[in-house]
C-alpha cells in the first residue's frame, strides 16, 4: 500500500507542502476522500455561511474569523487570509455584512439584516457545513491532545528539515521510508 516513491524530489515534496497552505486547507491535502483525510473543507458557498454565522454571534475582525474557524475544527486547520479576506469583501459587496468600525486598517465586520435573512434561508446548508467542521474536529484527534501534539511535532520536524535546504536522494528516500513505516505501524494498531 505504501510504496516507495524513488522518483520523488525535494521540489515535488515542497510543492505538496505549499499546496496545503494555499487557502484550501486541511482537507485538500492529498485527495478528496471523506472522513478527515481528503476532500474539501468547505463546499461551494459554505464558507460564506460559516462566516455569517460567526458574525451573527458577534462582530469580528478578519483575524478573529480565522481563529474562530480554527477553533471549530479543533486547532488543526486554519483558513488562509487569502481566502477569508476576499470572502469578507464579497459578503460586504452582497450586502450581507457591513463594516461596523475601522481602526488602524482593521475592519470590524457585522452581519446585516440581509445577511441574517440569507443565513436563515440557507439553514440546512449551514447545518451541513457545521457538521462537516465537527467531523473534521473529531478526525483531527482533538479528543486526544497527545495525538494532536505528536502530529504537530511530526509536521514541524518535516517542515524544519525541508526549510534547511535541498535534500539528497538518499535523504528523501530515508524520510519517505520513515513516513511509510510509521503509516504501516499505525494501520496495524
Amino acid at each position: 500500500m505504501f510504496g516507495h516513491r524513488r522518483g520523488c524530489d525535494h521540489s515535488r515534496m515542497h510543492q505538496g507542502h505549499e499546496r496545503q497552505h494555499r487557502g484550501g486547507g486541511l482537507f485538500e491535502r492529498g485527495g478528496r476522500r471523506e472522513g478527515g483525510r481528503g476532500g474539501r473543507m468547505f463546499e461551494q458557498g459554505s464558507l460564506r455561511l460559516v462566516i455569517l454565522k460567526l458574525l451573527q454571534e458577534k462582530p469580528r475582525h478578519g483575524y478573529e474569523v480565522i481563529k474562530a474557524i480554527e477553533e471549530l475544527v479543533g486547532g488543526d486547520y486554519s483558513p488562509s487570509p487569502g481566502v477569508i479576506y476576499p470572502t469578507l469583501t464579497l459578503l460586504e459587496e452582497l450586502g450581507y455584512t457591513a463594516i461596523e468600525a475601522e481602526t488602524g486598517g482593521k475592519k470590524l465586520y457585522r452581519i446585516t439584516a440581509e445577511g441574517s435573512a440569507f443565513l436563515a434561508e440557507n439553514s440546512e446548508a449551514l447545518a451541513l457545513a457545521l457538521q462537516r467542521l465537527e467531523t473534521a474536529q473529531r478526525a483531527s484527534g482533538s479528543s486526544a491532545p497527545e495525538l494532536r501534539r505528536a502530529i504537530q511535532n511530526f509536521r514541524m520536524a518535516l517542515h524544519t528539515r525541508l526549510e534547511k535546504g535541498e535534500l539528497s536522494q538518499d535523504q528523501i528516500h530515508a524520510i519517505v521510508d520513515a513516513i511509510d513505516l510509521a503509516a504501516v505501524k499505525i494501520e496495524r494498531i
